[in-house]
């Protein structure tokens, strides 16, 4: 007999998970969402059996199914350093890729098998109640369950929080075997951007530089930048045909915003990032790690480049829709040398603004940086200084009291990150790998289906929430869960729109609501979002009343 049983989408069903007391079988959204839960089968025989899925419902058009894989994890969270909210800190086998399904799978009879549902309800749906039935049948055996998905009769907004993960270029040309800006990278980037912002993200790192990110001192990542560079004596000349192409196919895409890559070093902004042009008609490095962050010969550039720059993203109607960094994740020893580089840039941003990421609020204080983007675990600093416009970011640290999304963190850390940003007005939110297939400091390449630390550095799941597929991008299970608490922040904007702040100041428990401090259940956090579209609905029957 097969046996199948659906689940919320905030539990992590593990191969040996034992089966779940209690069912999930019903549950709300707003219109234009997109909604989930899980189903766990299992087959009361020896070995396996194949079986295939059909989904019954008037949304049937408007469901996907996947199978939920597992990777493995050597390092689930960091010795000594991660509290006791975690599903395990030993290494292990932990769900999260989604491989989509098309009719059928195998389950056997000594692990669960899990199925991700998802229903992408149309902005124009009707309101009202949708069974949702998925049928399984295996030989002359047969299963099903019934999911009952309410619809709320109003729309979710628009989502004015920027979001951007790093996309790590050179990661999809190694992995794939293309030539960066070659015909197949730009359909596989086209590809992993579209599937980026199915799931929220709607601002993009944009290489105009290679990114001088997560690399080994003295040492060089493949050349992705976009600049077409040729220097005769000392006067530079700029191309912007690969960048205009980029942009283009980022906004097909669905991505809104841009974010000019670093212009000097992380950790201290102390070197240029690695920087090709043509001279005398060869290809050379202009600028490096033997190049100083002040030395003339790069200010020199940057006062050529960054004047051209500024004029061409102007003209491309890109004013407020773009920002620049000078270095990522400055530490206190390092204010003299990033206010150093701030000044050799700023005469010529030309009213784009300058965002980084940081932790010490001595950045913000001193005025180096107008707009911090904080780390969850040191916002606090941030929050009573009461910094306008500000961002959040999580990355390896951020593994104590506060969310995140590591494989062996459970779902609601994940998932709660909208409420929190809601709650303290947050601009935007950044994090750091989308699809960074390395190893730390980009040392060599890993096969993310079996590495999932990045060689045992950080955190698994901390490096990337997108696996690589046959021609495009597998999305995780971690990726839909944040895309749910992005979905979650903007059913609070609405309700705030339509009832005032009081309304949702008086949820029980959101007072209480810090970025240490929320719900530590699924139930919880499914019951609190519940809360929002009743009162959602109950004010619009108020209003047609």
């Amino acid at each position: 007999m097969v046996r199948m049983h659906c689940r919320s989408s905030l539990e992590k069903i593990f191969a040996d998970s034992g089966d779940f007391r209690v069912e999930y079988s019903k549950g709300s959204c707003l219109q234009g969402e997109s909604f989930a839960w899980q189903l766990a089968l299992k087959w009361d025989g020896w070995g396996t059996r194949p079986i295939t899925l059909q989904v019954e419902s008037p949304l049937a058009e408007h469901m996907r199914l996947y199978r939920v894989g597992s990777v493995p994890c050597e390092l689930p969270a960091y010795p000594e350093r991660h509290d006791s909210d975690y599903l395990s800190v030993k290494p292990g086998l932990f769900p999260d890729p989604l491989f989509p399904l098309e009719g059928g799978l195998e389950i056997n009879g000594f692990t669960q098998t899990v199925v991700w549902v998802e229903a992408l309800v149309p902005a124009d749906c009707q309101a009202g109640e949708y069974p949702v039935t998925v049928r399984a049948r295996g030989g002359d055996e047969e299963a099903e369950s019934t999911f009952t998905l309410e619809v709320v009769g109003a729309a979710l907004p628009k989502q004015e929080l920027r979001y951007t993960q790093w996309v790590h270029g050179d990661c999809l040309a190694q992995w794939y075997g293309v030539p960066v800006y070659s015909d197949a990278y730009w359909k596989l980037l086209r590809r992993y951007l579209q599937a980026a912002a199915e799931e929220g993200m709607n601002m993009v790192l944009t290489p105009v530089l290679t990114p001088a990110l997560d690399t080994e001192p003295g040492a060089e990542r493949p050349c992705t930048q976009l600049l077409r560079i040729r220097k005769t004596k000392n006067t530079y000349t700029f191309d912007f045909a690969d960048l205009a192409h980029f942009i283009r196919i980022a906004q097909e895409a669905g991505i809104e915003y841009f974010e000019v890559s670093h212009l000097f070093t992380q950790w201290g902004a102390g070197f240029a990032p690695a920087i090709y042009v043509i001279e005398n008609g060869a290809r050379v490095r202009a600028f490096g790690w033997d190049t100083p962050a002040d030395s003339k010969e790069y200010k020199d550039f940057l006062a050529q480049m960054l004047p051209a720059l500024t004029a061409y993203l102007k003209r491309a109607g890109l004013e407020g829709k773009v920002i620049f960094h000078v270095s990522d994740e400055p530490e206190d020893k390092h204010l003299e040398a990033y206010k150093s580089a701030r000044e050799s840039v700023l005469p010529y941003l030309d009213g784009f603004p300058l965002y980084d990421a940081l932790s010490d609020p001595a950045y913000f204080d001193k005025g180096l940086v107008d707009h911090p983007i904080a780390a969850t675990n040191h916002i606090e600093a941030f929050l009573q200084r009461q910094v306008p416009g500000l961002w959040a970011y999580t990355c390896c640290g951020q593994n104590v009291d506060v969310g995140n999304r590591f494989l062996a963190m459970p779902s609601y850390r994940n998932r709660i990150l909208g409420w929190q940003l809601y709650k303290y007005k947050c601009a935007g939110f950044l994090h750091w790998g989308y699809n960074f297939w390395n190893s730390q400091n980009s040392r060599s390449t890993i096969d993310p289906y079996t590495v999932t630390d990045a060689g045992r550095a950080f955190p698994g799941g901390d490096p990337f929430t997108v696996y690589p597929g046959p021609d495009g991008p597998v999305k995780s299970l971690r990726m839909k869960v944040f895309h749910h608490a992005l979905q979650d922040l903007r059913a609070l904007e609405l309700l705030e729109s339509l009832a005032g702040e009081d309304a949702v100041k008086a949820l029980p428990g959101y007072e209480s609501l810090t970025f240490a401090t929320y719900p530590r259940s699924p139930g919880s956090l499914l019951a609190w979002r519940e809360t929002v579209n009743a009162e959602i609905k109950k004010h619009l029957e108020g209003a047609d009343g």
